[in-house]
Formats: structure tokens, sequence, C-alpha cells
């Protein structure tokens, strides 16, 4: 038998106001993003803001349904349309905010599993890491330089060779 210890890095910003600068307009428009979220059944909302290589930002939020698992996140709605409108263009960085309507989110939010996932598919693709900020709706700000200090233990298409 052997041990694997696996450890993950983050970096913390007390706020927007400690961001590089381009990372703050990212984040305020995922902040936008996230106000037109559509979640009724919820009352959870997402958004997210995705900066491409050629300077294109793409964003997207949280779309529920009354049939649960119909409905998509917004880190998701976000990179599949990157992923529609620019398919060469590699992934510079992704912002996410998150906010209820019933409680003030104040903590970090990350990606849930599913969004993972799919943001694993694009970093393994670019061959380059995507670095992913997020926060509640308010507070703090944390930072994973890849989707791997996220996800460490991936799963893409090398299980399938």
């Amino acid at each position: 038998m052997e041990k694997l210890t696996v450890q993950s890095e983050f970096e913390i910003y007390e706020g927007l106001q400690e961001l590089p600068e381009d990372i703050q307009d990212l984040m305020s428009l995922a902040v936008e993003t996230r106000k037109n979220a559509y979640a009724p059944y919820s009352n959870f909302k997402v958004g997210a803001a995705i900066l491409l290589a050629n300077k294109e930002v793409v964003v997207g939020n949280n779309q529920e349904n009354a049939s649960f698992p119909s409905g998509l996140c917004a880190e998701r709605v976000a990179i599949y349309h990157a992923g529609a409108r620019f398919p060469e263009v590699r992934i510079k960085a992704i912002a996410i905010t998150a906010s209820s309507d019933k409680y003030v989110t104040s903590a970090p939010i990350p990606p849930c599993g599913a969004c993972r996932q799919a943001i694993a598919e694009y970093e393994i693709n670019q061959e380059s890491p995507i670095p992913i900020y997020f926060m509640g709706a308010v507070g703090k700000v944390m930072k994973s330089n890849s989707l791997k200090g996220l996800l460490p233990l991936l799963f893409d298409k090398n299980n399938f060779i």
C-alpha cells in the first residue's frame, strides 16, 4: 500500500478592490449577470464571466426549470457559450459569484461538481490552466490557479485510453 496526499493552494483576497483590475472588471460583469439569473425555485442566483485570450468576455447565469434536472448552472452556461462562439480560443480566467434572496452569502462559493467537470474538459483541451475566482455576494474572493485545485483527481479523456 502507498499513500497519496493531495493538496490545493488558494489565494484569498479581502474583497474586489484587491483583485487585479482586469479581474475586478470580470467579476463586476459576473455580478451584473448574476442579477438576471432565472432562479424562482432555489432563490440562489449565480453569475459567471469568462475572459478569453482574444479579449472577448462571455457571461452566463443559472437557469432553473420546474423539472429540476433540466436547469443549468451559470458556469456551464458561460463555458458552453464560449465553446460555441469561440471554439479555438483559450480561456484566460473565470469569475463566479453567487447570492441568495434569503440570506447574505459572504463566504466564497466555488463551482459545483458538474461545473468543475465541465471546466476540466476545457482546461485539458487547451493544455493550460484556467484561473478561477469565486465569491459570494459580498466579502472575500478566492482564486484557484487551475481547476485541478478544485478537482485534483480529474476524470478526463485520458481515462479512455
